[in-house]
């Protein structure tokens, strides 16, 4: 009886032992999968910008409607040199889809900083005030601008001097573009001036005598008057280039403040893409001139058009 009772104890006393061994492991497998919990939470979080977009393989991409820079085309698809650009960017960046959303061009930055796309991106032109709501990757253009008036040109508009000069004339601008500055600096009235969403209205505006002239970059205008009609509208040849700061325009993408490192990558892949010629080939392609549109790496960077140092 004694013996089996010791054989009893020895028992149970083994059972208890194993059962608070496997606790302690048991214990410790819970704390190593938080840990890594931990870690992996940790880890996603620092990630940022670039690699949510990477896992996704998708970017979403605000624009105005403004060829040549980025536009819808007839098939419904974003098109434009700026476009073309941020495409071959967003690749050497391993994300292969763009989710491009049309916007008016006032709307794009408040758009931007409302979470509702990634990056806008229509060669707008770089200026202090818009540094102060959005980080811009460096140029990769820089333009000029231009007029289109009624045919015959009837007022003898060819500066914007001549349109401040004339307190009767009425012009049609997009609205949201560094030219509703221009004219302003330049002594242009407020009542002289008309906005609508985008070129196509400002040349309707022309068009039906609503405005006298209309003003964007050069290339804008150009490209708009290849399929209007010329019965209606001249381009001003001999235009004088207003100046004053912010023209020529440097034109580059737009994004969040807190998205750095996206902006920074974009930044490293857009360099290797001017040294090895594709930025030049991308913005011929779109009618642009490559020796005259086109900035060389490192030429003129985005902090020194944001400080005012280049504009």
């Amino acid at each position: 009886m004694k013996k089996l009772l010791l054989t009893l104890v020895f028992l149970l006393t083994v059972v208890v032992l194993a059962a608070c061994g496997g606790s302690d492991e048991e214990a410790g497998g819970d704390s190593g999968d938080n840990a890594d919990a931990e870690e992996s939470e940790s880890s996603s979080g620092s990630e940022g910008k670039l690699a949510e977009l990477q896992e996704s393989g998708t970017v979403t991409v605000g624009f105005a409607n403004e060829e040549p820079y980025g536009y819808q085309g007839d098939d419904g698809e974003l098109k434009g040199a700026a476009v073309d650009i941020a495409k071959a960017v967003f690749e050497e960046l391993g994300v292969e889809n763009m989710d491009s959303q049309l916007q008016d061009y006032s709307q794009l930055i408040p758009g931007l900083n409302a979470g509702q796309y990634d990056v806008v991106t229509s060669g707008m032109a770089i200026t202090p005030d818009r540094c102060e709501n959005a980080i811009f990757a460096e140029p990769e253009m820089v333009y000029g601008e231009g007029l289109v008036v009624q045919a015959g040109n009837p007022l003898g508009i060819e500066s914007y001097e001549d349109i401040a000069n004339n307190p009767d004339v009425r012009v049609s601008v997009m609205s949201g573009a560094t030219e509703v500055g221009y004219l302003e600096t330049t002594g242009v009235s407020d009542d002289q001036v008309t906005t609508a969403p985008d070129i196509p209205a400002t040349f309707s505006a022309v068009q039906s005598d609503r405005a006298d002239v209309t003003t964007a970059t050069e290339m804008t205008l150009k490209l708009a008057m290849e399929t209007s009609d010329e019965s209606q509208l001249e381009f001003v040849e001999n235009f004088e280039q207003p100046d004053i700061e912010g023209v020529p325009s440097w034109g580059a993408p737009a994004f969040h403040p807190d998205n750095e490192d996206l902006r920074d990558a974009y930044n490293e892949a857009l360099q290797g893409l001017k040294e090895d010629g594709t930025v030049e080939e991308l913005l011929e392609a779109n009618g642009f001139d490559p020796e005259s549109n086109s900035v060389a790496a490192g030429e003129v960077t985005a902090d020194s058009v944001c400080s005012g140092e280049n504009y």
